[in-house]
């Protein structure tokens, strides 16, 4: 599966569901550069994950709503949950080991916590 382009029209429907990685990054942005096949290889691997990348210069509100101040970044979803949140560029058996943790996430456990926080 190839990377999907995030913007704030299609943001919210590609995180709703299913296992979904974000790379917030920009053109200008030396790491990401070098990043981007790292996370493109992935999306080919795990057909099973959805892959999008943001523009950070062209999504500055969706970037800003994220909180982001270096780039890249990674976020993972789970059933529109966001279960992790990191800048820096992985390595692929990093990214690699980062999607099976989230795969073997039990979702009751997370749910709840997630429900938790709301409420704080």
């Amino acid at each position: 599966m190839a990377t999907t382009n995030i913007t704030t029209e299609n943001h919210d429907e590609t995180v709703k569901d299913g296992i979904v990685l974000l790379d917030f990054w920009a053109e200008w942005c030396g790491p990401c550069k070098r990043f981007g096949p790292i996370f493109e290889k992935a999306s080919e691997e795990h057909g099973d994950v959805k892959f999008g990348k943001v523009d950070t210069e062209d999504q500055q509100e969706l970037a800003a709503k994220y909180g982001v101040t270096s780039i890249p970044m990674i976020v993972a979803y789970r059933d529109g949950i966001p279960v992790f949140g990191q800048p820096g560029a992985l390595p692929a058996p990093a990214l690699n080991q980062l999607i099976e943790q989230v795969k073997g996430l039990d979702m009751e456990v997370v749910r709840e916590q997630y429900a938790q926080q709301q409420q704080a």
